[in-house]
């Protein structure tokens, strides 16, 4: 098994969940240790359990994810990165809005929406590798799961750090990167099928 094309694999991974970390970061009052635990677990599990099933689709022969997974992180991403944006505007408390906690939904949400692209990898992951049995697969998986889980912890932190520079503007900020993160997901991959 190549360790090292798995762990770039795992870092590659995490990425888009890592900034969506760091956007919930800066879209929260006061970062906990229980918070950014939450993000990181959260996070971690999605992007641990899409090989799986990645794999497990790959085996059966079902390829049509592959052909929408770019469209459904796009409109994913955009729909929540337009609604951080809208209510930090608009919304109902716009001044209170802009610092809040990020709600269960919107996490469970990003955390679909980042780790598609680890659904995809699933399905290629034991021939990039060398992954010759369940349990290499299993270690191979949650080594993408620790290590989304310690990067979106801290990008949590970092998120924060970010917030407090661009006080008020904070969620825009993260409406803005969530956005970003699905365009550059949708642009990846009609750049790698051209």
């Amino acid at each position: 098994m190549d360790y090292f094309s798995l762990v770039g694999i795992a870092v590659g991974l995490s990425m888009d969940a890592l900034a969506a970390s760091v956007a919930n970061g800066t879209a929260v009052r006061k970062v906990t240790p229980g918070f950014a635990l939450k993000v990181g677990l959260t996070f971690g599990i999605f992007q641990a359990f899409m090989p799986c099933l990645g794999w497990a689709l790959g085996t059966a022969g079902a390829d049509l994810l592959i052909h929408i997974e770019h469209w459904l992180a796009l409109l994913l991403l955009t729909y929540l990165g337009t609604q951080m944006i809208w209510e930090s505007c608009f919304g109902e408390h716009a001044a209170e809005a802009r610092c809040h906690t990020v709600g269960k939904r919107a996490l469970l949400i990003q955390a679909v929406a980042t780790s598609i692209d680890a659904l995809a990898t699933g399905i290629i992951l034991p021939s990039s590798v060398g992954i010759q049995s369940v349990p290499q697969m299993i270690f191979s998986v949650s080594l993408i799961g620790i290590i989304t889980l310690v990067l979106c912890f801290a990008g949590v932190y970092l998120g924060r750090k970010f917030g407090c520079l661009l006080s008020g503007r904070a969620e825009i900020a993260g409406g803005i990167i969530l956005i970003l993160i699905g365009v550059k997901i949708f642009a990846e991959h009609l750049l790698s099928s051209a």
